[in-house]
């Protein structure tokens, strides 16, 4: 008997030993692959990561915290159940490995308390992983959210982790009936005491208790070496993925538009037209994918019948890149590859690529914090200015941007009639007084919007604010060209306002219009404009906070507020308009709509599609208004001139009774 166990010991001694450097040898060998394809794309982003200390404190926020996965509570649960018990039970796992080949090695001989400790810990939070799971196999049998990716690779996933913590339980459950061997496991075990009780190891033979362990041993290794090599080729490549995907994100998202050198006469093209073409943080984004949909769930256009899911559009571009690995990695012939935007064969369809509203509400929701603005846009930008393919209603609008300076093609001429009759000076004849006011287009030609264009003005008039515009001297700021692509029309008038910005030099710069607000805040500085920018709604704040503006009488009816995504999720701008609307009518709360704050909808607006028809599915403005409507308020209040137009048509099509206004005029309605 003593000769069989040995010469089983041995045997497992070598068997565990090719079985581990085979495993973990492949693992690295498939991950030396992703590595290689990830350093063989061709687009350039720096590798080096700069404000150390802010990335180590996302990663505890984003990773340790689960920051994004908690925002729903059940499914935020049950995976941060999962991740702390599946991590809790690996140091476990690697010690049965270690003894597979040495025995005699057991941490408890180096510190048996810290070892019992740990045991316990990891006891209770693994059996939190058979809850967390138990409720992602109930999501994925009886309620299957429409977004949730449910296919054999999921199945495959739950059945791995599974078999990998029951083991663990029966493991110890055998355990705790054999010898110790100087080691108390009785004290460590809360759990696997269940197990050992509910499969009444008691009664069980030494031989028997020796035989079940060996099994339960087996079967745990294979499990975990089997979803080793499993890993790299399948979705939960994101527990590699994910956590530098994490470190690398953009810490300022608002400066997010890549800055195109549109006078590069060596380059051969612009933007992203093949999927060699990514850089290699874009290629980590496509890793840390886990497929959870829930940028899918929150994204307008798919909430709304459109072709675009932003999972999908990461999927496909990682099955297109993974496709063609060899090919780009070997450098051979990268050239054939096929374009990326093709309605037969592409990984992106065109009514998918352009019914993107750049609303963040995918890359704000992620858990990895995937970059899916940085792809659409790099193509949408290829597809402009090297193929010249861009919805057809996008022509007038830039001949327009182009010809006049604004998006409707209105005299550039005109654009400070809206005040003629108005005390708003130019900064031509003003130019040193305190706040330079960046009308904008929608201010200046839209007939709704020029009303809340006077509401600014006559507010600024009242606090006795020191200010002028550009006037005629003005030009569009170049946000709805650049989403839509038109890199070279959109430098063209950032060009001439940061001329005219520098040449003024104003000491603040403010803007009543979300897109002005984000555009020459965060991306003019990249062309040499680097100013004080703030928003109307902000700016307000400051002025009632600061008593040069009094509520004179209370605001008659009830306020909901829409989020402007260029103020919110760009800019992180969500207290201040609650603030400033608090101040209207105290008495009266403000009514939140289902979706607010960062949770927020958009209006359908951004991404240039104020200006493209709307003919896939439901209209995104009229989902959007129904949500309004249904808070019963009496106003719909926003801050964005985009959100002000979209909101009217939607309201009105919803045969709503509502009052659409922006801030400006509801607080110059009261002081």
């Amino acid at each position: 008997m003593q000769s069989y166990e040995t010469a089983y010991i041995t045997v497992k001694a070598i068997f565990m030993t090719v079985l581990l450097v085979g495993g973990f040898g492949y693992f690295f060998y498939k991950v030396r692959h992703l590595l290689l394809l990830m350093n063989a794309v061709q687009g350039e982003r720096s590798a080096v990561p700069d404000r150390i200390g802010e990335r180590v404190k996302v990663l505890f926020v984003d990773i340790l915290g689960q920051k994004n996965v908690r925002r729903k509570l059940m499914p935020g649960l049950a995976h941060t159940f999962i991740f702390f018990g599946f991590l809790a039970v690996q140091p476990h796992s690697f010690q049965m490995m270690i003894q597979g080949v040495f025995p005699g090695f057991s941490v408890a001989n180096f510190s048996p308390s810290l070892f019992q400790l740990y045991l316990q810990v990891a006891d209770v939070l693994a059996f939190m992983v058979l809850l967390g799971l138990g409720y992602g196999l109930y999501r994925r049998t009886v309620l299957k959210p429409a977004y949730l990716t449910n296919g054999m690779d999921a199945k495959l996933i739950i059945l791995f982790t599974s078999v990998i913590i029951l083991t663990f339980h029966i493991y110890n459950a055998f355990h705790l009936m054999l010898p110790s061997h100087g080691f108390d496991y009785s004290r460590c075990f809360t759990v696997s005491k269940v197990f050992a009780a509910g499969m009444n190891l008691s009664s069980w033979t030494e031989p028997a208790l020796q035989t079940g362990l060996e099994v339960t041993y087996w079967v745990h290794i294979l499990t975990i070496l089997g979803f080793l090599i499993y890993i790299p080729g399948s979705k939960h490549l994101h527990l590699l993925a994910g956590i530098p995907n994490v470190f690398y994100k953009p810490l300022d998202v608002e400066k997010l538009m890549i800055k195109t050198d549109i006078e590069d006469e060596d380059a051969e093209t612009f933007g992203l037209a093949k999927i060699y073409e990514l850089n290699w943080k874009q290629v980590l984004d496509l890793y840390a994918c886990t497929e959870c949909g829930r940028c899918e769930e929150r994204c307008p256009a798919s909430n709304t019948g459109k072709p675009l899911s932003p999972k999908e559009l990461i999927h496909e571009l990682k099955v297109e890149l993974l496709g063609n690995a060899d090919t780009i990695i070997n450098k051979e012939n990268v050239e054939s590859l096929p374009s990326l935007v093709d309605d037969e064969m592409g990984a992106i369809k065109n009514d998918a690529l352009w019914s993107c509203t750049t609303c963040r509400g995918c890359e704000d929701i992620c858990p990895v914090d995937i970059q899916h603005l940085d792809i659409i846009l790099e193509v949408r930008k290829n597809q402009v200015l090297m193929e010249a393919a861009f919805p057809q209603e996008l022509q007038d609008t830039f001949s327009n941007l182009e010809n006049q300076s604004n998006p409707w093609g209105f005299s550039e001429d005109t654009r400070a009639n809206w005040c003629k009759d108005l005390k708003v000076p130019l900064m031509a004849d003003n130019p040193d007084v305190d706040i330079l006011w960046f009308v904008g287009c929608a201010g200046s030609f839209d007939d709704r919007n020029i009303e809340i264009s006077k509401a600014i003005a006559s507010l600024l008039n009242k606090a006795g604010v020191s200010f002028a515009i550009l006037g005629t001297e003005e030009r569009c700021n170049g946000d709805m060209a650049r989403r839509c692509g038109n890199e070279y029309l959109a430098q063209m008038m950032i060009a001439e306002n940061v001329e005219l910005l520098n040449h003024y030099n104003p000491k603040r710069v403010l803007t009543g219009c979300a897109h002005c607000f984000n555009t020459i805040k965060n991306e003019y500085p990249d062309f040499g404009a680097s100013f004080d920018v703030v928003s109307h709604v902000d700016f307000i704040l400051e002025l009632l906070e600061g008593g040069k503006l009094a509520v004179k009488k209370d605001y008659a009816g009830t306020i909901t507020y829409h989020d402007s995504c260029y103020l919110g999720r760009w800019n992180n701008v969500y207290d201040s308009p609650r603030k400033v609307l608090s101040t209207l009518n105290p008495k009266v709360d403000l009514v939140e709509m289902v979706d607010h704050g960062d949770n927020g909808m958009c209006c359908g607006a951004g991404g240039g599609r104020m200006f493209m028809e709307e003919t896939l599915g439901e209209r995104i403005n009229n989902v959007r208004s129904r949500q309004a409507i249904d808070t019963g308020a009496d106003t719909v209040a926003t801050a964005c001139p985009f959100c002000i137009t979209m909101f009217s048509d939607g309201i009105r099509d919803n045969k709503g009774t509502q009052d659409v206004k922006d801030i400006a005029e509801l607080v110059d309605s009261v002081v």
